[in-house]
């Protein structure tokens, strides 16, 4: 088999480049990011993209693509909100239509998250870009699989990205207690995503909990 990732060296998609790389069945990885992801291995093939929006002049790299994995994601308040919505809108359908026009039948992963709205309403530009990138792969021909994680606990230590989630992180404990609906680790997350990425699941939209039995 043959792999596409966009966003190989974030929290969670370098978790799931790592599985696709140890996966014996996959022949070739071909990761597209800013930056190399600095892993040596014979079947990865990395590219450096500077427009994820266009994706006309790298069509050979979607070819024989079997499975595709979206995992680019920016935090809420990091960018404007204009530049949130290209990240997660655009440059999630321009990803899965250069896969679309090369292999309609491959299947594809989205990184998305809870409260993802689909019906375009929400207050909450997170929720509904969310659910506004969900809505045009999905509107797509290709077997598509979304992934809605609560709270993401790293397991490999990071530099938390604001005051939030240091607070989320020391109160991890006590999330985990609440049960399955509210959280998941980054191991977890990217084990499921790949394992679906794989073998496919009986839903197209995974909230927390579903994504739990994938991992």
């Amino acid at each position: 088999m043959q792999v596409i990732i966009a966003g190989g060296t974030g929290m969670v998609g370098s978790l799931v480049l790592n599985h696709c790389l140890n996966a014996a069945d996959i022949s070739e990885v071909i990761s597209l990011g800013r930056k190399p992801t600095e892993k040596k291995d014979t079947k990865l093939k990395e590219v450096v993209i500077s427009n994820f929006e266009d994706y006309s002049e790298q069509e050979y790299l979607f070819k024989n693509v079997d499975v595709a994995f979206f995992c680019i994601g920016v935090y809420t308040g990091q960018v404007s909100d204009d530049l949130f919505k290209t990240i997660t809108v655009d440059y999630a359908e321009a990803f899965a239509k250069a896969v679309e026009q090369q292999n309609p039948n491959a299947r594809i992963c989205l990184l998305s998250g809870d409260g993802a709205d689909r019906t375009e309403k929400s207050k909450t530009s997170f929720a509904r870009y969310k659910g506004m990138a969900e809505n045009r792969i999905a509107a797509l021909n290709l077997e598509f699989y979304s992934f809605r994680p609560s709270y993401i606990y790293p397991v490999e230590p990071r530099k938390e990205p604001n005051i939030l989630y240091k607070i989320m992180r020391g109160l991890y404990p006590l999330i985990k207690m609440l049960g399955s609906k509210y959280s998941i680790k980054s191991t977890e997350l990217g084990s499921a995503i790949f394992n679906v990425g794989m073998n496919g699941a009986k839903q197209e939209v995974l909230e927390n909990k579903e994504i739990l039995s994938y991992k």
